[in-house]
């Protein structure tokens, strides 16, 4: 057993400490306060855990807003020195359209008529080709830069965009974070056993963030890949796959897709999968840290055809996560299955859930 995992089992064992202890003297409390609910305990670890990772998302904000504005300001920078660059340019430019336009450039073409020999006359067409040449040259050196600026000026218009859809969704976060803070506290004030569950909610995110988070992402991790090899393994399953024509249908019942994912990762021995009403849920035990992933799949077609596996909700020793959370998972791990890895003809039309079974409904694509 290594090091990490004695002190999971120590922190776990401590915090199951504490909560039988909390249970043994909250109980003459308890029958004095009936109108409590009985799970008011859970509802303000739970909200303790949620508090924890709505921060850390508005770290992630605030930190990729800073990233943001500081490419915003180089973006500025360029532009202030190319505007400046391009003011010579178009001067050039508004001299050579001048020209063409006052008629100056058809004394050249009228004096090819006046010539009085054939020498003087290539001189003078070669003379025309040089000046034509430079003029486009200028205009042309002109509008490349001149267009080269508007896509700057556009790119900077759309990282101001997304600085905006950012500080709302910060502000958004803030808000999230200081509610159950406030309801946190306001539940807290009013119980005579606050300093308990003060400890309590500091043992429970001191686990959650030195090893329930790792344990989650370390689960995330292996199923990401092994879903990047669960097409291969379809392949070499030719039984779990119907062909109708050009109409594809796999159908993998959840013990197989069980039997699969613990031949991949020997963690999955303690992890299962079941299929139920279009959601797939994930259930697993180790170490004293539960974890359970109940989710679903959609079509997508961008950036590729697939079925994109969307996290409904993920509980941690039976405390449910915030959707930040879910969605970083999502965002970090994988889990989609793509169908043109079978080979790269087949597209995804529909996926469903029913009777035990993942059924994915195919079409060929030529």
């Amino acid at each position: 057993m290594t090091e990490f995992s004695i002190r999971h089992r120590i922190a776990a064992a401590l915090l199951a400490s504490l909560l039988c202890a909390f249970i043994i003297l909250r109980l003459p409390v308890l029958a004095e306060e009936r109108a409590k609910p009985p799970d008011d305990l859970h509802s303000l670890l739970e909200k303790s855990l949620s508090v924890v990772e709505i921060d850390k998302e508005i770290a992630r904000i605030q930190q990729e807003k800073d990233a943001l504005l500081l490419t915003m300001t180089e973006t500025e920078k360029q532009l202030a020195a190319q505007e400046l660059a391009i003011d010579g340019k178009r001067k050039q430019a508004g001299d050579v359209l001048r020209a063409y336009y006052m008629g100056e450039r058809d004394m050249l073409y009228l004096s090819l008529l006046t010539t009085d020999s054939w020498t003087n006359f290539f001189t003078l067409l070669d003379y025309i080709d040089i000046i034509i040449s430079q003029d486009k040259h200028t205009l042309n050196a002109y509008i490349g830069q001149y267009r080269d600026l508007q896509d700057r000026y556009a790119t900077l218009e759309g990282k101001q965009a997304k600085l905006v859809a950012m500080e709302e969704k910060l502000n958004l976060q803030r808000e999230r974070v200081l509610a159950l803070e406030s309801q946190l506290e306001g539940e807290l004030a009013g119980r005579s056993d606050s300093d308990r569950i003060r400890l309590l909610i500091e043992q429970l995110t001191g686990f959650w963030e030195s090893a329930g988070l790792k344990e989650v992402r370390d689960y995330f991790g292996a199923l990401s890949k092994s879903m990047g090899k669960l097409p291969e393994w379809i392949q070499d399953n030719k039984d779990l796959m119907e062909i109708k024509g050009l109409q594809y249908t796999i159908r993998v019942p959840e013990d197989k897709l069980n039997e699969f994912l613990r031949e991949q990762d020997e963690r999955f021995n303690d992890f299962s999968f079941q299929f139920e009403d279009d959601t797939i849920t994930a259930y697993g035990k180790r170490d004293n840290i539960e974890i359970s992933i109940s989710g679903h799949y959609s079509l997508v077609q961008e950036p590729r055809n697939g079925l994109l596996f969307h996290v409904d909700e993920l509980l941690f020793n039976g405390f449910m996560l915030p959707d930040t959370t879910r969605k970083s998972l999502e965002d970090e791990f994988d889990l989609g299955f793509y169908p043109g890895l079978i080979t790269s003809f087949l597209k995804a039309k529909s996926v469903e859930i029913k009777d035990g079974e993942l059924i994915i409904k195919l079409s060929v694509t030529l």
